[in-house]
């Protein structure tokens, strides 16, 4: 359907908080545990927050999370469940990021933002180990990667640096490709001017709470491993990412996220393009589930009453509609 003679798409829904902020955050907060932090802050788009107080909860930790007051409910009850103390934040995940400061300066939280310790780079790591063992000891030609924060790129740009230097892989390095929303896109407009820093994007918005990321702390980090990898950065619309969500759910049974059906329509134009040939193996990321988002899907399904005289008749009309 989208041209390729072999692609794959690797499910971080199916990790314990159902993103692939679960590989990060677990690391973190371990790590946070065993030097003696008590309570630990993060600003968060919503799922690495909700990743956070998870593993703060297992590890009987006190949890502050700061996200925009627009996070989809979902990931907001989630770090209530969990025991967290919630700040919902007039602002975006930047805005978010300069509470955590102040907060951590002021009361002593060890503040688990993005590249503020190494130990979620190192969780992230993974992400590109477990591609290298799952492939039998070889990369992809091209990996395709929603892009918010970018620590998932970071991540596997250093993961396959140490398996050359440990002698599992060799020294060629896939494609990687970065996948933005329009209304959102920093690290594209960097890439398209060939910049190595990614100003402020002003006013960002998408239905992409993980690709609304107006800056990103490791911007030079992620351009750097795409251009040393020969990949690019390109953006999709609001109705892309949505049409992507619907392909993959009717047509593999995968119930991805807005940013992974950013991904996914991100192929399909790369391969239109021509950056991408039919033979490249190709890996897509599906970042996290659907189900913390079931407020984009418009239900309309009939309601038929099993004791009517005109049941058949009802069911009918409810196939035809």
């Amino acid at each position: 359907m989208l041209g390729f003679e072999s692609l794959l798409i690797k499910d971080e829904g199916l990790n314990p908080t159902a993103s692939f902020k679960a590989r990060g955050l677990a690391m973190a907060v371990a790590r946070a545990k065993e030097l003696g932090a008590t309570t630990i802050a993060i600003p968060s788009a919503g799922n690495a927050a909700s990743a956070m107080a998870a593993y703060a909860a297992r590890a009987g930790m006190n949890a502050i999370v700061a996200m925009p007051q627009d996070t989809p409910l979902a990931m907001q009850a989630e770090c209530t469940a969990y025991g967290a103390t919630l700040l919902l934040i007039a602002g975006l995940i930047n805005d978010a990021g300069a509470v955590i400061r102040a907060g951590a300066a002021e009361h002593g939280w060890f503040d688990l933002s993005t590249l503020k310790e190494p130990y979620r780079a190192e969780g992230k790591k993974t992400l590109g180990l477990e591609i290298a063992e799952q492939l039998g000891w070889r990369l992809p030609a091209a990996i395709i990667y929603p892009t918010g924060g970018g620590t998932g790129i970071v991540g596997m740009w250093k993961a396959f640096a140490e398996l050359e230097a440990m002698g599992f892989i060799g020294s060629e390095r896939p494609k990687m490709f970065v996948i933005q929303a329009e209304g959102c896109a920093p690290i594209v407009r960097a890439f398209d001017v060939h910049e190595r820093h990614a100003p402020l994007w002003q006013n960002a918005t998408t239905s992409a709470p993980g690709l609304r990321v107006p800056i990103a702390i490791g911007d030079y980090l992620i351009l750097d491993a795409v251009y040393a990898s020969g990949g690019s950065a390109i953006t999709v619309s609001e109705t892309d990412l949505r049409e992507g969500m619907s392909l993959a759910a009717a047509s593999e049974g995968l119930f991805v996220s807005p940013e992974s059906g950013a991904a996914i329509i991100g192929a399909r134009k790369l391969r239109a393009s021509g950056a991408l040939s039919a033979s490249d193996d190709t890996i897509i990321f599906s970042t996290g589930a659907r189900l913390k988002h079931i407020d984009m899907i418009e239900i309309t399904a009939p309601v038929i009453d099993p004791m009517s005289s005109t049941l058949l008749a009802d069911i009918a009309a409810a196939l035809n509609a």
